[in-house]
Formats: structure tokens, sequence, C-alpha cells
């Protein structure tokens, strides 16, 4: 049986396990690192179908401040990740996030937002004829929502563009790619000793990273550890309509937690998660029907112009879902050493993994952290200290 040495393995080479070797190579190149990812086209990968969003609107204090982080990172990102003379350009489009609230709503997102101003964020509390103001498709229903906040920093970006540039950095300062398969996590005594590959292939190390998004919980489940997260199927819509606003509006979150981007001309993204998404790893269809029952009355309600529209594509990915609190699981697992955690972002890690790639580099190296996560550490699992972000929906 073949066998090769590495300090540091990945399972998953997505955003984060690229964006993790890549921090920790800058600390040490001399550390020997395997990216191993099952499928290097990226199809199904959680990173690439992302809407690639970035908001400091959250209600946790280091959640924030992840999302501030990834705001300084991406001011100097061309720059610090040029490979070969190449700068990569994510398309980085600041048009703000625009979040509605109800009356049901308010009061925690004025804490939320309290919070985020607290910090030094840039966002603000915007009455309805002021949302309107930013947002003119809205509607004249004074009974929709009692305000909003807008986060004046916030923006969308390229997901596969982040990803290649994590990727290629990572590549370039020595990691090594690896297309395979993940069937098992080694270990003894309670210390992890490496992986094995689908072709009998064992790699070994002291440091595994499970880094594999959606299918996290499986490879989790191969050493005996279970991490309470599920894959759940979630559909994206991209609709045109008849409108087309003269400028980008801002990204749009409904009380319900229906969010709109608009993509330019009259073209915009839209979609919603529901309690009953679909559990899977296997199913990336969408239904239209979904969109015309579900989605379709909410946003002609909110958004007049919307009651006629023309559905042009649409796709499913999948969000890993942290069924104990619906926050990042970041860290070493308490009774496995060397087994590190980055997991259950719920729909919202994309826009962390700067931050992520440089915490975890922090801890895996045994340097004190930058910006202190140990908030999300996987101990709150096992002794049942769940840390809630909020009540409403987020994206």
């Amino acid at each position: 049986m073949t066998k090769q040495q590495f300090d540091v393995i990945f399972v998953g080479a997505g955003v984060m396990g690229c964006a993790i070797a890549t921090y920790l190579l800058r600390h040490d190149s001399q550390l020997k690192i395997a990216l191993i990812e099952k499928d290097l086209t990226y199809q199904y990968s959680s990173t690439i179908l992302s809407d690639g969003n970035s908001r400091v609107q959250f209600n946790i204090k280091e959640n924030i401040q992840m999302s501030q982080y990834a705001l300084e990172v991406l001011e100097t990102f061309a720059e610090d990740m040029v490979v070969n003379g190449e700068k990569p350009d994510v398309a980085f489009r600041r048009q703000g996030n625009l979040f509605l609230t109800d009356e049901a709503g308010r009061e925690e997102v004025e804490r939320g937002l309290a919070l985020q101003q607290s910090l030094g964020c840039n966002v603000a509390w915007r009455t309805p004829d002021e949302a309107r103001e930013l947002y003119p498709l809205l509607s004249e229903d004074e009974s929709l929502f009692v305000g909003a906040t807008f986060g004046r920093d916030d923006g969308t970006m390229s997901p596969q563009a982040v990803l290649e540039a994590y990727k290629k950095k990572a590549v370039a300062l020595g990691a090594e790619l690896i297309e395979a398969e993940v069937t098992a996590v080694h270990h003894q005594a309670n210390q992890v000793t490496g992986v094995q590959l689908k072709n009998g292939t064992v790699l070994q190390a002291k440091v595994v990273v499970n880094s594999a998004g959606a299918w996290g919980t499986h490879i989790a489940q191969t050493c005996g550890v279970k991490i309470p997260m599920q894959p759940v199927m979630r559909q994206v819509y991209i609709v045109e309509t008849a409108v087309h606003p003269e400028k980008i509006l801002p990204l749009l979150l409904l009380p319900s937690g229906t969010y709109i981007i608009h993509e330019g001309h009259g073209i915009f993204m839209t979609a919603h998660s529901f309690p009953d998404d679909p559990v899977t790893t296997t199913d990336f269809s969408w239904q239209r029907s979904k969109f015309e029952e579900r989605i379709w009355p909410e946003l002609a309600e909110f958004l007049p112009a919307f009651d006629s529209l023309r559905v042009t594509d649409g796709w499913a990915g999948l969000y890993a879902v942290n069924t104990f609190d619906g926050n990042a699981i970041l860290g070493e697992w308490p009774e496995l050493q060397g087994f590190y955690l980055v997991n259950g972002f719920s729909g919202h890690g994309f826009q962390q993994c700067h931050a992520v790639g440089r915490y975890l580099a922090e801890r895996i190296l045994g340097l004190p952290p930058t910006l202190d996560l140990s908030i999300f550490s996987p101990r709150r699992i096992l002794e049942n200290a769940p840390v809630f972000e909020n009540k409403q929906k987020i994206i």
C-alpha cells in the first residue's frame, strides 16, 4: 500500500480549504500540505454555486468582525494574490445590502444594528420611504415592512474567482493539489494519522482538516465524529422583468428571508430557504414550479413590477446547515487530536473564508489568534452551549 507523508491534509479544496492552506504557507513555506478534492471541475461545489454576497449585518460580534476582515482583505486582494504576474479579478460590486424588517423582527434588528455600529460598520436604519428611495421598486403598502437596515459597504462578487485565486496561490506557495476521493480519516489512540483514498492510497499526517463542505458530515463519521450538520439543497432562480433600473440596486432581503439580487437591466437573482428543502448530496435539480408557487407571490407583493416576469435560468446548490445553532464549527475536535473542523456555515460561509483561513492556520500552528473565534469552537457542541445568530432568516 502506497503511503505519503504530509504535515497537513485538507479533505476538500473549496474556498475554505484553499484559504486555510494559503495562510498556513504564508506562515511557514516549508509545510507539506495536501489539498484533496474529489472533483476539480467544482461542478457541485457550494463555493461556485454561492450567490457571492458579503455583509456585515450579523447579530454576533465575531460574525461581524469576520466580515469586516473580509472587506479589509478585498481592498488589496488582487495585489496580494498575484501568481506568475496575473492578478485575480473578483468583480466586487458594492451595491449595498438592504434588509427589510417587519414589526415582529424590529427589536432584534435594532439590537443587531446597534452592535454593528458600535464596531464601526457602515450600516444605518432606513425608514420605509428612505428604503424606497434606495429601492424604487418597493411597494407603497405600509403594512409590509416598518423599516430597513442598509449596509453601504456590503456587496457581491464572483465566488469562483475568489476560489481560483486561493487555489492558485496555495499551489504556488507549495501545496499539492490532488484529485481524489477520501474514504476514511485514519486515527489511533485519539490522534489523527492521515486519510485513505478510494484507490487505496494512504496519506499520512498528524493534522487533517475537514473542509468538505456539505459532505463534511460523512467525512467526520469515518473517524467516529458526529457533527450536527445536514446537506440541504437550496434552489436559486434567475428572472427577467420589464423594469430596467438605471443603476444596480442593492441586494434586497425581505422579512421572510427571500432575497433578490439585481444583476443589471431587468435581470434579477432570487432564492428562499424553506424548512422542507431536501436533505441530499446527490440532488441538484431545480423546479420552476417551486418558484411560481412559493416565491413569486411574495415578490409580486413587495415588488409590484414583478407581477409579470419570466424565469430564464436556475440552479441548485447545497447549504452545509448546522442544525445545532446555525453557525460555523471551527477548530479541533476535543476528542480527536489533529482533526480540525471547518464546517456548518449554514449559507454564510463564503464571505467568511478570509477570516476562517487566517484563524484556522493560526490554530493549527499554535499561534495566538489575530481574531479570537473560539466562540465557534466544536467544544460547544459537546457542552450543549449553542451560539445563535438571531431568530430572523439569514442568507
